[in-house]
């Protein structure tokens, strides 16, 4: 439901779901109408992108894009709770995306079914607000990181190994540094854990 400038207003049916959010003087109505406008790209459905899809579409961010070329594999399934055995063998875009819709409805969901490349990350990057990199190699983390600078996006980052993660908030166009300001280029493969 929009207003006649375009925005996108709350339904009735929203406004119940969100009611909890709704009560938060830090969000309140207008905070979630601006998540429910709000387009994020998740970089990868396994283990960060598997959580990270799960609780954008419950807090009611209004689309979101899922780049993911993976099938789920019955050793994802400890960590990557977007997806149950009976995904075992699916697209981890076609599963995640199910479990979104599951959540929420209200959400839109574009699935990339593709290994993101230097030829289509821009014609991707270009749809969204802000990239959210949950991805597990540091070919595609540098990829992500040069097309989110160029596209004028900020980027969020994670990442895991073993018991330990980082998290960070990448926007140069803010003044900030981008992930190639701290790492300018990546390990050597024989210094990279598995």
């Amino acid at each position: 439901m929009s207003d006649d400038n375009g925005k996108q207003r709350l339904t009735p049916e929203e406004i119940n779901r969100y009611s909890r959010h709704l009560t938060l003087p830090e969000v309140g109505l207008s905070g979630q109408e601006r998540i429910k406008q709000a387009k994020v790209l998740l970089i990868g459905a396994g283990g960060l992108g598997s959580p990270m899809g799960i609780y954008l579409a419950a807090a009611g961010v209004g689309r979101l894009g899922i780049v993911d070329f993976d099938r789920v594999d019955a050793s994802n399934l400890q960590r990557q709770i977007a997806h149950t055995t009976a995904d075992v063998g699916r697209p981890k875009v076609d599963s995640i995306r199910e479990k979104i819709q599951a959540i929420n409805p209200h959400v839109r969901v574009d699935i990339y079914d593709e290994k993101l490349t230097a030829e289509n990350a821009q014609a991707i990057f270009s749809e969204y607000d802000l990239v959210a990199d949950g991805s597990d190699n540091f070919e595609t983390r540098y990829l992500v990181n040069d097309a989110a600078y160029f596209a004028g996006k900020p980027l969020v980052y994670g990442s895991i190994f073993r018991f330990e993660g980082q998290i960070s908030v990448f926007d140069p166009h803010a003044g900030g540094p981008c992930y190639r300001c701290l790492y300018s280029s990546p390990p050597p493969a024989s210094l990279v854990p598995s």
